[in-house]
């Protein structure tokens, strides 16, 4: 296989991953299966606690099975758990969804990137990453485009209807992963270096208990944390303090994706240009403040939902990187696992609280308290430990 023919299929696989036949309905549709929000954020929290519990082992299974076998299972399990919601009415069931949800995630968020960085590194060059990993994110938030502007006019039609054509996509995904090639050591069957179980653990211990990457994914984390903990307060707050109509929320999403394609296909420029330590840093800051003014100003909601967005795809390439580019082969996909593992155990106590005073209170002053609390978290690391070293001015030439 040509290696551009490989990162073309990349690109594919990306298109398959899109969620925006359902996203901009999402929560109203939990709403309209009588879930009040402290039942959807003890579904979140469920997500974040089987997270926490499995991403290191479905990392370690990555490394061991190989990384494109183990997308092929989060394809898999996804697909099911999309259609899963045509039929699932009750709470129990739809948390059993979020089991094979969480399943599929947490099979793909170490894996993927772990395939892409070690493909470049054998056939390219890892400098290409973020730039072709940002530009996956682009194919995969211009199809999110179109597909949201379809989702709402499909759950207008029949709620349960943006499920089935996202699962027909995402069924795709497992026929574009089946054409891409297995990492070199996986292809050629040297299992010379795989991990065992404590290996795993000294791999993580030894990369995310000191610098560089000790203070940095904690950073991150409250950053990923904050991003996560308010997604579910979006639809609530575009419906009821800014007064939008449903109909509205597939091409209020197709906005806020057109801003995320374009800032994730120039991720690698903004690293360039910027630098990985100003990016890191800065934006998590920024962030933080949008999300506590449209408490005092409802409409600031609007841009604070476009700046969520676009930081949120923009630092996620350049996060991968770093993490990459300061972790070995063996035990990659494992490091980077663990690194999400951070990210869930962070968002937890923000969704279970957050729940909770969204019911006791309204969804703009959660958004606020999510900011705050992470705006105290993310200047308390940087007293104790800068997140990105001074002298690094992008993740590859770190």
């Amino acid at each position: 296989m040509s290696r551009s023919s490989a990162i073309y299929k990349y690109y594919c696989y990306q298109a398959t991953v899109s969620f925006g036949f359902f996203s901009p309905i999402f929560t109203l549709f939990l709403l309209y299966r009588n879930l009040d929000y402290t039942q959807i954020a003890l579904l979140s929290a469920l997500y974040s606690t089987l997270t926490v519990l499995g991403e290191i082992p479905t990392g370690y299974v990555g490394d061991r099975i190989g990384r494109r076998d183990s997308l092929v299972v989060s394809s898999v399990c996804m697909t099911l758990s999309i259609l899963g919601f045509v039929v699932a009415r009750s709470f129990p069931a739809l948390a059993l969804l979020y089991v094979l949800w969480t399943l599929a995630l947490v099979f793909r968020s170490g894996s993927g990137d772990a395939w892409l960085y070690d493909y470049l590194r054998a056939e390219l060059d890892t400098d290409r990453f973020a730039r072709v990993r940002g530009r996956g994110m682009a194919v995969n938030r211009a199809v999110t485009v179109v597909t949201v502007l379809a989702g709402g006019v499909l759950y207008e039609l029949d709620p349960r209807l943006p499920f089935l054509a996202s699962g027909v996509l995402n069924g795709a995904g497992v026929v574009v992963l089946l054409t891409l090639p297995r990492n070199r050591a996986y292809a050629e069957g040297d299992d010379r270096d795989v991990l065992s179980p404590l290996d795993a653990v000294r791999v993580i211990r030894r990369h995310l208990s000191k610098p560089p990457l000790r203070s940095f994914v904690t950073y991150v984390a409250l950053f990923f944390a904050a991003t996560g903990a308010v997604e579910s307060y979006v639809q609530p707050i575009a419906t009821g303090p800014l007064g939008l109509p449903v109909e509205l929320m597939g091409p209020l999403y197709a906005g806020f994706t057109l801003v995320s394609a374009g800032v994730s296909y120039y991720a690698g420029t903004i690293e360039e240009v910027v630098g990985l330590r100003t990016t890191t840093v800065f934006v998590p800051v920024v962030l933080c403040v949008s999300f506590v003014l449209p408490v005092f100003a409802p409409l600031l909601a609007l841009p604070m939902f476009v700046a969520r967005t676009g930081s949120n795809t923009l630092l996620r390439p350049l996060v991968n990187q770093y993490i990459n580019d300061h972790s070995e082969s063996v035990g990659r996909a494992t490091v980077l696992s663990a690194a999400s593992m951070a990210y869930a155990v962070l968002r937890l106590p923000l969704v279970l609280l957050g729940g909770l005073v969204a019911d006791a209170y309204s969804p703009l002053v959660t958004v606020a308290a999510v900011g705050a609390v992470v705006l105290v978290g993310l200047v308390s690391v940087t007293l104790w430990e800068s997140p990105v070293g001074t002298g690094t001015e992008t993740a590859s030439g770190s």
